[in-house]
Order: C-alpha cells, then structure tokens, then sequence
C-alpha cells in the first residue's frame, strides 16, 4: 500500500482479523459500526465506512442480512459533500459488487452503477480514481448483466477522457479494458465503437513510442481488439503496424546494448511485452482477417527472436501470440514450424509456470493444425508433458492445458502416444473431468480414446478414472459419445457381467447413475 498510515494500518489489521474470526468478529462490531455510521461528525462516519468495506471478505456471510439496508445507504453517501467520504464509499461499495450483482437489478446495480459513473466525473481526482477503481470491480462482477446500460457506460467513461488527468487516465484504460473482457463481442455495435475508438485513437496517436503511458493504453486496446472482432478492423493496420515497430526497436535496442554496452543502454522490454500481447488481441479478435497484415510484416522473424528471449515474460508474450497466430493464420507460422518446435521444447519447463503454460498450449494448437505431419515431433514433446502432468504440486491451469495438449498429440498421433498411455492415464483423467465441455476438452478426449483403442492394456488398471471422466461430460457430440459407449462396453464384455459388477460397485452412486443412464454399463 503507498503511504502507510495508522489509519491504513488499522483497516488492515481488521481485515485480517476479519478473515481469522469470520462472523464471531460481528457481535463486538456491529454496535461500533452502528455508531460510526450515521455520526454527524463526517470523520468518524468516513472511518465506520472503512470498517465495512475492510470487514467484507471476512465477515460477508454475517453482513448479508444487513445489506438490503446498508448498501443503499452507502449508495447514498456517494452524494456526500465531503470528498474523503465520496472515495472511501466508492471501495467500500466495490467490496460488496458480487452480493449487488446477485440481486434484483433495479434495486441496487443500476442505483449503484448511476452514481458510480457520476462519481467518475467528479471534480475531484481522488474521488475520480476511487470511482475508477471501484467501477472496474463492478465489471469484473456484472460481466453481460452490463449490456443493456453500455451506451450510457461508454459515454461517461469517454466524456472522462477530456476531464482526466495523467495518473487517472491510466485508471481510465484499466476501467475500459475491463469493461471490453466482461461485455466480449456485445461491444461490436457501429454506435459503441464510433464512441469509443476515436478518443483512444487520439491519445494513440499522441504518445511517442518511449513514453510508458503506452504500456496501459496497449493492454486496454488488446481487451478492446478481442470483444470487437471484426469491428476493429478499420483501426488495425497502424496498430498492427506500430506494435511490429516497437518489437522491432526493443530488438535492435537490446542487441546494440549487448554488442556496445559503453554506448548503449539495456531497453524497456515490457515495450515489446505489451506489443506483443496488443498482436495477441488482434489476432484473437480478427482471426483470419489479420492474415494480409501477417503476410506484409516481418512478424514471423521478430516472434522467433522473442522465443529465444533471456527474460520469461517476454517468452510468455510470444508464446501466446504463437498459439493465436496459429489458430488465425497457420499457413505462416507452418513454414517455420522446424525451427520453433525445439524453442518450445525448451521452454516445457514448470519453473516459469506462464511460460510453460502458454508453450505447451501453442503445442495443442499447432499440432492440430499440423496433424499428421506433427508426428517427427512428438518425441520430442511428449516426455517433459508426461513429466508435467505426474508432477506434485503443478497449477491447476497448467495440468488441463497439459492433459489437454497430451491428448491432442494422440489425436493426430496416436501412434507415437498410445505405448506411453499408462504414463499419464489416471493424471490425465483427474485434470481434465472438472473441466466444462468445450472445443479443447472435445479434442483431447477424442485422442484418449484412439490411445486406448490401440493400447487398451493401457489404461486398465486405472479405468476407473477413465469412467469418472467419461461421466464429467454434461453433453458430449454424438460420434464421441459413440467412442465412450465403445470403449466402456470393450472393457465390460472383456472382463464380464461378474466382474464388471463388482469392478462398479467400487463407483460412487452418482458415478454409477451417470453410467448406467448415459451409456448402458
């Protein structure tokens, strides 16, 4: 926290008293909070709104049945004439968005969203930046439930671009970057984008390529170029154009402060990281369409030094932008594919969990793109992903996308995966069942089951793991709902009626019911 106080210090240690007591903290609170409140001297109602805000993580079950009363109150102090009570009311108030957006809308988001975004005009800058901050929670928590108040949103927010100061404006793009993940494509609308685009354009355009204020307006176009889509195509190619400019100049920066250190100092990489992650957003947003762009541009030469870059979130960068560059144009990165597969090899290291992350996610994209052609590098591959997936302690992302890339590797080479299958079978299944039906879960289920039909011994003595995945499909396309039905009849018709009823009474009841209802075993 900048400036500690006593007053922050205090907050804080409610706040983890809060989170140690919970609700037993409540009895001795409330009669405080009731006082501090409603007291007439502003100071001491401002410090009983800290309270409230500070207590919300760790008390909310007990605050719920104060809330219907408390949060139009505080709604109301949004009004007050004293500046400190406005912003701390602002913080308070995000810290209880996700009860808000829970209840009748009429009620108390949209009340609550009207005065925040007055607030963010405010006349004065703490007030405009709590507002912001607070704003941009609201977001994260309201997500769609927004749409039908977008245009007044953007208006408000775009009116404050020509009121905000320097510090602000950056909380500014945070609010509206935000607001393009929670609302996704409902953003593409002519009226939305003629509002919003050329404010963000001018100030673009404003700022020189060393000036750091770039760094939070790229991450808010990135946002912005994914929930358009095609709607940012009238703006993409100067953007396109300057984020290959600065790679490019960070590039010969670096390779100038490494050649002639007396004459030249090390750049600012995070530069080439926030242009890298904007081309992400270009090439998530336009899919095929950045394809000119990609074929007029040194992209592919620039992407394949930031692979080999020293500093992992440079890596990182480029590896998503790897993955998305393969899901819009493959055609570009294929003719590379001998020179970036060993990169991404290297890079299948759990040290750098991002990095790591989005390389083997690149690996799933490219080999379905690749298909059979991906089999000379599957060797290669598939023993640091056995290695990931059986390790203690890996993150949770990273052993989906892991079981995910594995199974997309039998996919298109099943041949080459299938001896190891007993390797990774039972953690392959325990990462993937909590996990929603989707295109990537699809994909990598069809290749487990081409493993085991070409190694069924396999996958036996854990084929109970394999059954419990099975059964985490809510609703699974006909031809791989065919597989599963194949695959469970093989087992049981190889094993018997005796033993296969004794091996599923081992199964939990839900387990048994989802089995026996969905596919007859």
């Amino acid at each position: 926290m900048s400036n500690w106080n006593l007053r922050k210090c205090s907050a804080a240690g409610l706040d983890v008293l809060a989170n140690v007591f919970r609700d037993d903290l409540l009895p001795i609170l409330l009669p405080i909070l009731k006082e501090t409140l409603f007291h007439e001297v502003w100071e001491v109602k401002e410090s009983g709104i800290l309270v409230l805000g500070a207590i919300a993580e760790g008390c909310m079950s007990g605050m719920i049945p104060h809330l219907p009363d408390l949060v139009p109150y505080l709604i109301g102090r949004l009004a007050d004439k004293k500046a400190l009570v406005r912003s701390i009311t602002c913080w308070t108030l995000s810290r209880y968005a996700h009860w808000v957006v829970g209840q009748e809308h009429d009620k108390y988001l949209k009340p609550l969203m009207t005065e925040l975004l007055k607030r963010i005009l405010d006349g004065n800058k703490r007030v405009q930046e709590a507002a912001c901050s607070a704003f941009a929670t609201l977001e994260e928590e309201a997500c769609t439930d927004l749409v039908p108040y977008l245009h007044y949103i953007l208006e408000t927010l775009v009116f404050a671009f020509g009121k905000y100061q320097h510090k602000n404006l950056l909380i500014l793009y945070d609010a509206i970057g935000t607001l393009a993940d929670s609302v996704g494509h409902h953003l593409n609308k002519p009226e939305y984008i003629e509002l919003l685009m050329p404010p963000l354009i001018q100030k673009w355009n404003a700022l020189k390529d060393e000036d750091k204020d770039l760094f939070p307006l790229l991450e808010c176009l990135s946002s912005i170029a994914t929930a358009l889509q095609s709607g940012f195509l009238p703006y993409a190619e100067p953007v396109f154009r300057r984020c290959i400019s600065l790679v490019e100049r960070t590039l010969e920066q670096n390779f100038a402060s490494l050649t002639q250190p007396e004459q030249y100092d090390m750049p600012d990489k995070d530069f080439m990281i926030v242009a890298l992650d904007l081309l992400s957003g270009l090439a998530e947003g336009l899919e095929e369409s950045i394809e000119p762009f990609v074929a007029n541009s040194s992209v592919m030469r620039l992407l394949y030094q930031c692979m080999q870059d020293p500093m992992p979130e440079v890596r990182q960068s480029s590896f998503a932008l790897l993955g998305d560059l393969t899901k819009a144009c493959f055609e570009h990165v294929r003719s590379c594919i001998n020179e970036i597969m060993p990169i991404l090899a290297s890079n299948l290291n759990p040290e750098y969990i991002s990095v790591c992350n989005n390389a083997t996610w690149a690996i799933g994209e490219i080999s379905i793109k690749m298909g059979d052609d991906m089999r000379p590098y599957v060797t290669l591959i598939l023993t640091h992903l056995i290695d990931i997936i059986n390790r203690q302690n890996t993150p949770k992302t990273l052993l989906e996308n892991t079981a995910i890339t594995i199974g997309r590797l039998g996919l298109v080479s099943a041949e080459e995966v299938a001896p190891k299958l007993q390797l990774f079978i039972r953690q392959w299944c325990t990462s993937l069942r909590n996990i929603r039906d989707n295109e990537e879960k699809d994909s990598a289920f069809r290749g487990v089951c081409n493993m085991i039909s070409l190694n069924p011994q396999g996958v036996v003595q854990d084929f109970i793991f394999f059954c419990d995945a099975v059964a985490s499909w809510v609703n699974p396309k006909a031809d791989l709902k065919e597989m599963f039905y194949k695959i469970l009849h093989g087992f049981k018709n190889q094993v018997g009626d005796d033993n296969w009823k004794q091996f599923s009474q081992q199964f939990p009841e839900p387990l048994r019911e989802r089995l026996s209802g969905g596919y007859g075993v």
